[in-house]
C-alpha cells in the first residue's frame, strides 16, 4: 500500500522563454506533485490522460514507482496548456488552455487507495477534492491545495472543503484573495479559523511561510542564478513536503516535529525542479543530491 495519495491533473505543457521553446513536456499538479513525493516513500498518482499521451510519459511515472492503478486513460485528449514566461519569470501569460479529458474528471478511488495515510489533494475544483476526501477512510494528513480561480469561482466550496483538511498550501495573493488581507500573518490567521490547523503560505523566489498555531516558520527558498522554468515549483513543493511527512511521521505528534525539516525538502526539490523545463530536471535528480541541498539550506538558516 503506498503511504501518499497524490490527487490532480496530468498535462502536456509548451513552456515558451526568452531563451527557449519547449513543447509538449509532461506537466500537471498529480505529475510534479507524485513524482516529488516519490523521492521520499511510495506514492500513488490519481488523474485522467487522453488517448494522446505519450507512452516515454507514462514510463517517465513507473521509472519513479509510482503506482498507476487510478491513473486513468479516457477517449479523449490530453489536458494542454501553453504558456510564455517574461524575462522577469514571476511574469506569466497563458497562451492556450485545452481541458480535454479533464473537463469529465471526477476521481473514483481503487480500494487499497482510500485507505492511503496521507493525502495530497491538487489544484482541482474545490468540489472533486471534496469528492475524494469523501471516499477515504480516516487519512492520518490531508494536504490541499488550491489557485485563485476556484477562490473566484466557488469560495463557498473551498471554506466547506477547508474544515476536512489539515494543511493548506496556496501562494502569497491567493492568501490575500480568500481572506482579504494584504499582511500574510493576518491572513493565515484567518484561515486557521476557517479549519487547517496548518498553513503554508509560498512566496517564491522570497520562500514559504508555515503557521502552526503559535507556532510560525520561515523557510527560504533554495538560491539560484539562472532558472530556467518556475513551472510546477508549487506541486512540486508539495508533493516533497508530504512525501517528507510520510517517510518520517505515522502519528500526528510525529507529523507536527517532521514539519519544519520538511519545508526545508520542499524548497530544495522545488529549487531543483525551477532548474529545468518541466519536469526534465526533477526526474533526473538522486536522493543523494536532494539531501546535499537541504544541509545547505540548513547552513544558511543556522545563526
Amino acid at each position: 500500500m503506498s503511504k501518499v495519495l497524490v490527487v490532480g491533473s496530468a498535462a502536456l505543457d509548451s513552456i515558451k522563454t526568452p531563451k527557449a521553446n519547449k513543447p509538449k513536456l509532461l506537466g500537471g499538479a498529480a505529475c510534479y506533485a507524485s513524482v516529488a513525493a516519490s523521492f521520499y516513500t511510495s506514492t500513488s498518482i490519481v488523474a485522467v490522460i487522453g488517448d494522446d499521451f505519450p507512452r516515454k510519459y507514462v514510463d517517465l511515472l513507473k521509472k519513479h514507482k509510482i503506482d498507476l492503478t487510478d491513473f486513468r486513460q479516457a477517449k479523449g485528449k490530453t489536458f494542454y496548456w501553453s504558456g510564455e514566461y517574461e524575462e522577469n519569470m514571476n511574469n506569466r501569460k497563458t497562451l492556450c488552455l485545452e481541458m480535454g479529458v479533464f473537463d469529465d474528471f471526477k476521481p473514483e478511488l481503487s480500494p487499497k487507495n482510500r485507505t492511503t495515510p496521507f493525502v495530497m489533494l491538487g489544484n482541482i475544483t474545490p468540489e472533486l477534492q471534496m469528492h475524494v476526501l469523501e471516499q477515504m477512510e480516516k487519512p492520518l494528513f490531508v494536504l490541499a491545495d488550491t489557485m485563485d480561480c476556484h477562490i473566484k469561482r466557488d469560495p463557498a466550496g473551498l471554506k466547506k472543503l477547508l474544515k476536512k483538511i489539515d494543511c493548506l498550501s496556496l501562494n502569497d495573493s491567493e492568501a490575500k484573495l480568500l481572506t482579504g488581507e494584504n499582511n500574510l500573518l493576518a491572513a493565515a490567521t484567518k484561515l486557521h479559523k476557517m479549519g487547517p490547523k496548518m498553513v503554508i503560505i509560498k512566496k517564491g523566489e522570497y520562500g514559504a511561510m508555515l503557521s502552526s498555531g503559535d507556532d510560525l516558520f520561515l523557510a527560504p527558498a533554495f538560491p539560484l542564478a539562472k532558472p530556467l522554468d518556475p513551472t510546477g515549483a508549487g506541486d512540486t513543493f508539495a508533493g516533497a513536503l508530504i512525501g517528507y511527512i510520510a517517510s518520517n511521521a505515522s502519528t500526528r505528534a510525529e507529523v507536527d516535529r517532521a514539519i519544519r525539516k520538511a519545508m526545508l525538502n520542499a524548497s530544495a526539490v522545488a529549487a531543483f525542479c525551477c532548474e529545468g523545463f518541466g519536469l526534465q530536471k526533477i526526474t533526473s535528480i538522486s536522493k543523494k543530491e536532494i539531501r546535499s541541498r537541504v544541509t545547505e539550506l540548513e547552513k544558511m538558516i543556522r545563526v
